[in-house]
């Protein structure tokens, strides 16, 4: 398949997104030998650290540097990308918040078909690809098949696919600004303000090595001492799901997901939840994922390094204890 794939990239703070090295892998999954083009769009010195971090993992680097983009706007860089994107590329673009509002206008400028929130690529036939994608908060997968004949853009889950770059050291950096911004720069309707950081409670998770997760399979607030008990015994912090949240079991400050917490652990350990995207979509870092859930089709064991069928209430009681013979 000779088709040329971009993979845009997401930074904040000079930092690239963990999900840079997933869209070069998901990239390699539709084709091992093609050469992916990092798009990536920003001002300043912040943008120069993200290309240096990038580079010796993508083959070329296009950047867009402009003051406009010192925080960038889903509705600015559209218009520039569709500038400078040949017709007929494929383009994979992380399937968060940003992503979500980029992709769909993108396709249309493009001309190209749209699919969202893929999680894998099964199959590459003449001029279409097969993809996976989850339906009913994961409950069901379902195979789409996308014709790529007019190129594709489409959006890939945070954490379906582990980051693999290359380090190879050779990449090459292209400056496509002038072209990008030919023509005026788009106006838009929305502007950045400020980023206001949400309060840190009593424990930060966003540094703990090892997580402790429960959501709602822990099916009452006086069950959570248990969560609590086999933390404290393996060292960790709990955190949770958005329905213990909700619930008001626990601070806000502890969960999890696209709408809490982005957290980077070394073991994440989810405890009777299902797995949905926007909670997956927190977890950063690719660390090692100890899934339990009592459900064997929940979308957490897709993800999981290791996946346990069992009811929480039952199983970490038995596992804490393990814990605590074992360290005795």
């Amino acid at each position: 398949m000779s088709v040329k794939i971009f993979a845009y990239i997401l930074h904040k703070k000079g930092v690239a997104d963990d999900t840079a090295l997933e869209l070069l892998s998901a990239a390699k999954k539709i084709d091992p030998n093609v050469s992916v083009t990092a798009l990536v769009a920003g001002s300043g010195d912040a943008l120069e650290k993200v290309i240096t971090q990038i580079l010796p993992s993508f083959n070329d680097v296009w950047k867009i540097s402009h003051d406009s983009l010192s925080y960038v706007i889903a509705e600015t860089v559209r218009p520039m990308l569709a500038r400078i994107i040949p017709k007929g590329s494929i383009v994979l673009v992380p399937h968060e918040h940003f992503g979500m509002d980029l992709a769909p206008g993108l396709s249309i400028k493009l001309e190209s078909a749209f699919v969202s929130d893929a999680i894998d690529f099964e199959e590459i036939m003449d001029q279409k690809i097969k993809l996976v994608r989850e339906e009913f908060n994961g409950q069901v997968s379902t195979h789409v098949v996308c014709d790529i004949s007019h190129g594709a853009v489409i959006s890939v889950r945070a954490g379906a696919f582990k980051p693999e770059g290359s380090k190879t050291g050779k990449g090459q950096v292209t400056d496509k600004t002038s072209e990008a911004i030919e023509g005026g720069i788009p106006g838009q309707k929305r502007r950045y303000l400020e980023v206001i950081e949400a309060e840190v409670g009593d424990v930060d998770i966003t540094k703990s090595d090892i997580l402790v997760s429960v959501g709602r399979g822990i099916e009452d607030q006086d069950n959570l001492d248990i969560i609590h008990e086999l933390a404290e015994t393996i060292g960790g912090d709990v955190s949770c799901s958005r329905p213990i949240v909700d619930a008001k079991w626990l601070d806000k400050s502890r969960q999890v997901g696209t709408s809490g917490k982005i957290v980077k652990p070394k073991v994440y350990i989810a405890l009777g939840i299902s797995g949905s995207f926007q909670h997956l979509g927190g977890i950063k870092g690719a660390p090692f994922i100890i899934a339990v859930n009592k459900n064997p089709k929940a979308p957490i064991f897709q993800v999981a390094d290791v996946g346990v069928v069992a009811d929480i209430i039952e199983f970490v009681p038995a596992l804490t204890q393990k814990v605590q013979d074992i360290k005795a």
